[in-house]
């Protein structure tokens, strides 16, 4: 029986430490071709909020906190069709807009030059072309141009992940093994209104730990009433632990999502949320 268990920041952004990198990287499986603090706001009528923001192949990723390992929201640009200028601001800030086929998403650096890098590195990676801008430095045209060779090799590589980096995921030591589709980098409250809103989708959603390095399994099953219930999963090495009032120790996620499958005869089906379900990252 299973039994639940209980303002813009420094201007000169430096990098992520090694540990919190190698994270990321493993959760998301792509590629970091550029970084650092942007303010994001997906509606006019929205404040913007800042994020330390990573380019990882055509996805970018939003982090809450500089040294979270776990992003809290990320987008797909590969549909990008277009960008506006680069202008500032009455804030000395550099706002531009991305354009893209589910809608617009507007960006704000710290300044026109960190504006008009992010811009040009976004356009390296979707169009797959290094744009004309003069008044790029040689330094920014010269790791764009690299960043290009990296994104063209990448797209010739077996098993892309460009299109679902969270459903990979590079353990310590081992090959890349698939993520569980059930994976979600959501909060818990966000993961209860998931399984809430969309019951035909699964009542089971993996996601990341409240302290964002380990990992947890919010279920809601129907029984008299609608029962909801979180266990953690702890990160051990290359192993998970599943903490019961006996510890289950496995290999892998997916043998840890199997495992609450087969404990309840089917009854606990992993959440899969299809394309037209999902809601818009911001």
């Amino acid at each position: 029986m299973l039994r639940g268990i209980r303002e813009q920041p420094e201007e000169i952004p430096q990098p992520a430490p090694r540990q919190i990198f190698q994270e990321r990287q493993r959760i998301t499986g792509l590629p970091l071709y550029f970084q650092g603090y942007l303010s994001v706001r997906h509606s006019r009528c929205q404040e913007f909020r800042v994020y330390w923001t990573e380019l990882r192949g055509t996805m970018l990723f939003f982090y809450d906190d500089k040294k979270a390992p776990m992003y809290s929201q990320k987008l797909d640009i590969s549909s990008l069709t277009s960008a506006t200028n680069v202008h500032p601001d009455e804030n000395s800030s550099a706002r531009f807009i991305l354009m893209l086929s589910n809608g617009e998403l507007e960006l704000k650096a710290n300044n026109c030059e960190c504006g008009k890098e992010w811009k040009g590195f976004i356009l390296t990676v979707t169009k797959l072309s290094v744009p004309p801008d003069e008044s790029l430095q040689p330094g920014q045209l010269t790791r764009m141009y690299e960043v290009l060779e990296k994104e063209k090799k990448r797209r010739t590589m077996p098993n892309d992940c460009s299109s679902a980096p969270l459903n990979r995921k590079n353990p310590p030591s081992s090959p890349l093994t698939t993520m569980p589709a059930c994976f979600y980098a959501v909060s818990r409250q966000e993961a209860i209104k998931m399984l809430e809103k969309n019951p035909s989708c699964g009542n089971l959603i993996l996601r990341p730990g409240s302290d964002s390095k380990n990992y947890a399994i919010t279920i809601r099953q129907k029984l008299d009433a609608p029962c909801l219930k979180h266990y953690k999963v702890m990160s051990k090495g290359t192993s998970y632990i599943i903490e019961l009032e006996r510890q289950v120790t496995l290999p892998s996620l997916q043998d840890v999502v199997n495992y609450f499958v087969n404990q309840t005869q089917g009854n606990l089906k992993p959440f899969v949320m299809t394309h037209a379900a999902e809601d818009p990252v911001f």
